[in-house]
């Protein structure tokens, strides 16, 4: 079955920095286009970096400048690397393909 693992998440100070980890099982990791949302308390789910199968990134306004969506298509991981984060970019972030979500994993901005 397709399974999907977020880790790295924790709690940080404004101005920091977080590296996200999404590894992925069940699937050929290669042929499928990933991507990070996140949910803050109290809004809807987005969707915040996507990297395609060949590379290519898109982000929202919000963090692009500041986040760095990579993949390692020998690991089967996805990153998702986080600079310069704001309070306001506290949530759980989620790793997704598809239908596919993990489970999340917790980010906490504050000083």
């Amino acid at each position: 079955q397709v399974q999907l693992v977020e880790s790295g998440g924790g709690l940080v100070l404004p101005g920091g920095s977080l590296r996200l980890s999404c590894t992925a099982s069940g699937i050929v990791f290669r042929e499928f286009p990933m991507a990070w949302y996140r949910q803050a308390p109290g809004k809807q789910r987005e969707s915040i970096a996507v990297i395609s199968k060949d590379g290519t990134t898109n982000y929202i306004d919000s963090v692009r400048g500041r986040f760095t969506i990579s993949r390692d298509n020998d690991k089967n991981t996805a990153y998702l690397l986080m600079n310069s984060l704001k309070p306001e970019d506290t949530a759980v972030y989620y790793c997704n393909t598809f239908s596919y979500w993990g489970q999340g994993t917790q980010v906490t901005v504050s000083s």
